[in-house]
């Protein structure tokens, strides 16, 4: 049976979406029965929101790198006495270890 793109109604913003074909398909290769309620953009939002400290952005401090002096963010709140690397020389350490 060919299958073919539907409408649906997001359950949270209440917008129109299509359920592609593709889409369909992709959901029968991995078994999934049931179809998506949300939009893509809802999906998405509300993934971001679950896995990034329940919905707040991450806050990043500002600070200058021990090894090459370059100014770089990082998510923690810098110490003084305690070096900060960007991530390059960041990454460098690790490898040499």
């Amino acid at each position: 049976m060919a299958l073919a793109d539907k409408i649906l109604v997001c359950r949270d913003c209440g917008q129109e979406f299509t359920f592609t074909a593709g889409e369909q398909e992709f959901y029968q290769t991995r078994g999934l029965q049931n179809e998506p309620s949300r939009c893509p953009e809802c999906r998405t939002s509300r993934r971001q929101s679950r896995y990034s400290g329940y919905g707040a952005p991450r806050q990043m401090h500002t600070a200058v790198c021990a090894s090459c002096g370059k100014e770089c963010e990082v998510p923690f709140e810098p110490r003084s006495g305690r070096p900060v690397y960007c991530r390059e020389c960041f990454a460098q350490m690790r490898d040499r270890r």
